[in-house]
Formats: C-alpha cells, sequence, structure tokens
C-alpha cells in the first residue's frame, strides 16, 4: 500500500471521517497531528473550503504518515480533477453524480457518494461507490440505518449530518460501517481560542466512543 493510497486497514481502527470545512490553512496545521495523536485516521477536506487543494496538497507532504487524506463537496468532474490532481486518496460527494462516481472508481480511488433515499443508496452501490454517504443521516437516525441493512445488508454505509457524541454508539450498533462528522468534531470555539490541548481531549472522546 502506497502512501498516496487510502488505506482501509487505518480507517477500520477509526472507522470515522472527519470533516474540515472552512478552517483556515494555518488551524488545518495544528489539526493534522494532533488529529492523529488522539487516534483518528481519516480527514476529509471539502472543496469549497478556501484554498482546499492546497490545504490537500499540505496535509499530503507533511502529515500523511498515519493519515487518510480525502475530498469531500466534490459535486462535478472539474471538482474531482482539481481534487485528485492535488493528490486526494478518496473522494466523498453529497450528491449522486455517475460521471463523478465512475470516474473514481475507474481509477481505483475509493469513492462515498451522498444518497438518501432507499433507490438513491442502492444507485450509488450498484454504481461501484466503496460506501454510500447517508447525507443528512439527522432526519432519520439510527432506526433508518437499521431499516436499510435488513433488505440490503451488503450496502456500506456512512451516515453524516448530525452525527455526534451522543448519537456515534447508536448509529454504529444500528450497522453503520463509519460515521461523517464535521461540525460537532472540529470545535469552532476551540480552533478561534487555538485550544489545541482541549481539542485533542476533544477528539479522543469520539475515538473512545468508537470501541462500543
Amino acid at each position: 500500500m502506497g502512501k498516496d493510497q487510502f488505506s482501509e486497514e487505518l480507517f477500520r481502527k477509526a472507522p470515522l471521517v472527519g470533516i474540515i470545512r472552512n478552517v483556515a490553512l494555518e488551524d488545518v496545521k495544528q489539526i493534522l497531528p494532533i488529529y492523529r495523536e488522539a487516534g483518528l485516521t481519516t480527514i476529509e477536506i471539502t472543496m469549497n473550503t478556501p484554498g482546499a487543494t492546497e490545504m490537500i496538497r499540505y496535509a499530503l507532504a507533511n502529515e500523511s504518515d498515519g493519515l487518510n487524506i480525502g475530498a469531500g463537496t466534490v459535486c462535478t468532474k472539474d471538482d474531482l480533477e482539481a481534487a485528485l490532481e492535488a493528490g486526494a486518496q478518496f473522494i466523498v460527494t453529497p450528491v449522486i453524480n455517475k460521471k463523478v462516481i465512475k470516474s473514481c472508481v475507474k481509477k481505483k480511488v475509493p469513492i462515498f457518494p451522498g444518497a438518501f433515499t432507499p433507490t438513491e443508496i442502492y444507485n450509488a452501490w450498484t454504481l461501484g461507490a466503496t460506501m454510500v454517504k447517508i447525507y443528512p443521516a439527522t432526519s432519520l437516525g439510527p432506526e433508518y440505518i437499521k431499516d436499510l441493512k435488513a433488505p440490503m445488508n451488503q450496502l456500506k454505509l456512512l451516515p453524516t449530518g448530525g452525527v455526534g457524541l451522543e448519537n456515534m454508539t447508536a448509529f454504529l450498533k444500528a450497522g453503520a460501517n463509519g460515521l461523517g462528522i464535521g461540525g460537532q468534531l472540529f470545535d469552532k470555539k476551540m480552533i478561534q481560542e487555538k485550544n489545541w490541548d482541549g481539542l485533542k481531549n476533544h477528539f479522543r472522546e469520539f475515538v473512545q466512543k468508537l470501541s462500543w
């Protein structure tokens, strides 16, 4: 497994995709090492974050040891090309874009497309999704994951949106294969105050919940 590729083994250690959105590069530089030290392994930088490609390049050049670094909010083929050019090791989308999914499958880049209804989810899976991001997961909750898995237990699902410390375990028990967490994980106040020790302890709480 080359350093430039997504490591499934790393992801299984801590099946959580941390979503970085609208965080400045100088803060990302501080966050990446403590994210890894806390025991988390997979991080997604959204393409609608100013300077996203620069962040992905920085992360890969300086912090890729022990971390999977991917790109999120990839909506178009142009977004995808920019993300892959920057070196993204996996791709996350908010919606189903067949071209984006097929292109990732062809290039053997893990792809987690966003879907909501059973038909969308199944379609994304049959197009070759590595895992399907259930978004927004808030409105339907953990029971929805259980309901989807009952008839379609081959699906790999990544609920995202509204997942936090209070409901993580319920999602995992319902059969989620991973969790996508943004704002609840990257606490804005701690980042603004540059409280890196506090943030590391905050990350560790999530790691503990993963080993339910």
